[in-house]
C-alpha cells in the first residue's frame, strides 16, 4: 500500500471544481442567513449561544476521539475564559484545556498560522495527561505513526503517517500552504475547499503523538472563519460525531490518493449540515425568548426552574421527554404538586403532553 504522502504528486491535491461550486455558493448564502438570524437575538442569548455551541463542540470533538468530558465543567470553563460570570467551581484539567483551546480558536481566528499556535493547542487539549512522551511539540518517536483497529495479533492498518523525522519539513510546507491560501494570501482558495484540504492535509501528516483529529477540525473552522471575516459558530464536530462512521470512511478513502474530489464533496456537505444545526439552535433561542415573554408573571418558581432545565437540555430536550418523576426530582416537591404544576403548564400551552399514566411525557411547546 502506498499512502498519499508517498506518491509523486504529494501534496498537490487535485479535485473537480464543478461539483463544489454550488456548495460554495450555498455555504455563503447560509452564512449570511445565519448572521441575520444571530443579529435578531438578545445580547444574553448571543452569549448563551456562543457558550453552548463552543462547549458542545468541545464535548463532541473529544467524543469523536473516545474521550468523554463533563458538559457542565466545559460550559463553566468556556464562560471563565470569555470573562463571563461562572459558578466558580474548579473544572478538571481536560475540560479546562479543550475549553481554552476552543476560546483561543474563536478569538484568534484571523491570526496567521504558526508552529507555536499548534504547539499551544496541543498543550491545551492534552492538559492533565501523564501517558504522553511529547506534549507541545511534534512527535519524534521512531516507531511508525499508524491508525489501527482490530486485535493485537491481527491488526488492520487504516493509515500510516510520514516518519517522525519528516514531520518538521512537512509541517513547514503545511503552514506555508495554509497561510498562502488564506483570503488575502498569494493563492486564496474558496472556503469549503480550503477547509476540507486543511483538515485532510494535517491529518495525513499526523504531526503530534495525540490530538491530531481535534486540531484538524479546529483548522477547518479557522479556515471558515477567515473566509467569513468573523468567528464562525458552527456545529461541525457535533455533525461529524452524529455520522462518525461516514467520517472515518471518507478519511480512509482520501488517504490513498491525492485526487480528493469525493472527500471535498463529503466535507462540504458536512459543513452545510453543521450550518443547518446551528440555524436550529438560533431559532430555538428565538422561540425561548418568545415563550418567556408570553408567560412572564404567570408561572411559579418551581415551574420556572423546570422550564429553565428543559431549555438547558437544548434542541433535543430530555431523552424521551420530561416525566413527572423528573419534575419531582428537579423541584423536590410532592407528586400531587408536580401533577398540578404540569397540568397548569399544559393548559398555558407551555408544554405538550403525550402518553398516559406512567408513559406520560412533556415537551416544550415551541416550533
Amino acid at each position: 500500500m502506498r499512502w498519499n504522502w508517498q506518491q509523486k504528486d504529494w501534496p498537490r491535491f487535485s479535485y473537480e471544481k464543478a461539483p463544489l461550486e454550488e456548495l460554495e455558493k450555498l455555504f455563503l448564502h447560509k452564512s449570511g442567513f445565519l448572521l441575520g438570524s444571530y443579529q435578531h437575538i438578545a445580547k444574553a442569548d448571543k452569549e448563551a449561544l456562543t457558550v453552548d455551541l463552543l462547549s458542545d463542540e468541545a464535548y463532541k470533538t473529544s467524543e469523536i476521539e473516545g474521550e468523554y468530558l463533563n458538559r457542565d465543567s466545559l460550559r463553566s470553563s468556556i464562560r471563565r475564559y470569555f470573562g463571563f460570570s461562572t459558578d466558580r467551581k474548579k473544572s478538571p484539567p481536560a475540560e479546562q484545556g479543550i475549553a481554552e483551546m476552543r476560546v483561543s480558536l474563536y478569538q484568534n481566528y484571523a491570526a496567521k498560522l504558526k508552529h507555536e499556535t499548534l504547539f499551544e493547542w496541543q498543550l491545551m487539549i492534552t492538559r492533565g495527561r501523564r501517558d504522553l512522551h511529547e506534549i507541545g511539540r511534534y512527535r519524534t518517536h521512531e516507531e511508525p505513526m499508524q491508525v489501527v483497529s482490530g486485535s493485537f495479533h491481527k491488526p488492520k492498518i487504516h493509515f500510516e503517517a510520514p516518519a517522525s523525522k519528516e514531520v518538521p519539513y512537512e509541517m513547514d510546507q503545511f503552514i506555508n500552504w495554509f497561510n498562502r491560501t488564506a483570503p488575502g494570501g498569494k493563492e486564496p482558495l474558496p472556503p469549503l475547499i480550503r477547509a476540507g484540504i486543511a483538515h485532510l492535509y494535517f491529518v495525513c501528516i499526523h504531526p503530534f503523538e495525540d490530538g491530531n483529529g481535534r486540531i484538524a477540525r479546529a483548522l477547518a473552522e479557522k479556515a471558515l472563519s477567515q473566509a467569513l471575516g468573523r468567528p464562525v459558530l458552527i456545529a461541525l464536530s457535533h455533525t461529524i460525531q452524529s455520522r462518525r462512521k461516514a467520517y472515518y470512511s471518507a478519511l480512509e478513502s482520501a488517504n490513498k490518493s491525492n485526487e480528493i474530489s469525493d472527500w471535498l464533496v463529503y466535507f462540504a456537505k458536512t459543513i452545510l449540515a453543521a450550518q443547518d444545526y446551528t440555524q436550529k439552535m438560533i431559532e430555538f433561542l428565538i422561540e425561548k425568548t418568545k415563550l418567556y415573554d408570553r408567560i412572564r408573571g404567570q408561572i411559579n418558581a418551581r415551574q420556572e426552574r423546570v422550564i429553565a432545565r428543559l431549555f438547558q437540555e437544548g434542541i433535543e430536550g430530555f431523552k424521551g421527554g420530561l416525566s413527572a418523576e423528573n419534575y419531582i426530582r428537579i423541584t423536590k416537591t410532592s407528586r400531587a404538586t408536580a401533577t398540578r404544576d404540569l397540568q397548569d403548564l399544559v393548559d398555558k400551552d407551555v408544554l405538550n403532553r403525550t402518553g398516559e399514566r406512567k408513559s406520560t411525557r412533556y415537551t416544550l411547546n415551541i416550533k
